[in-house]
């Protein structure tokens, strides 16, 4: 069997200002809940409890998938996204990697579209991404922790 090169990726929130940001509305919520309990359900209680809870589980599952091969770029946001969106090479004009702003470009970090035709796009931390030129135009950014890896494996491939 013939090894074919492929570049995968799977990243996660891991910001530890974000899981402080998480743990902090957990407890303040649970602590103002239990202060007042007198005041609320015992559903409306339970509800408070879990909610946080969720959210937390929530941002533990998610991850950010990215493959590239020689057929072309597959990503997927999980679990936004059960199967992944694949883009074929014949399908893409321009393909390279970039420092880009998150907050300013596409609004914060997650499955997000640009503001002004800026295109969509996908990631969970830092400023370094695969910028994707469609072939209709269209615009993909997908971040990336593996900058120079990533450049490097396109270089190998095309």
């Amino acid at each position: 069997m013939i090894n074919k090169p492929e570049f995968t990726e799977s990243q996660k929130f891991s910001q530890w200002w974000l899981w402080l940001l998480l743990f902090s509305v957990m407890i303040f919520t649970i602590y103002n809940f239990a202060e007042n309990r007198q005041y609320f359900s015992t559903f409306e209680l339970t509800l408070s409890f879990f909610i946080p809870i969720l959210l937390i589980a929530l941002f533990l599952v998610i991850r950010l998938e990215t493959k590239i091969n020689e057929q072309g770029i597959s990503v997927r946001f999980f679990p936004f996204q059960i199967t992944f969106r694949y883009y074929p090479w014949r399908n893409i004009k321009k393909v390279y990697v970039r420092k880009y702003s998150p907050l300013i470009e596409y609004g914060g970090w997650g499955m997000r579209r640009g503001l002004f035709g800026i295109g969509k796009a996908y990631n969970v931390k830092g400023n370094k991404g695969l910028q994707v030129i469609l072939s209709d135009g269209k615009k993909v950014l997908i971040g990336t922790q593996k900058f120079e890896e990533i450049g490097t494996f396109l270089l190998k491939i095309k």
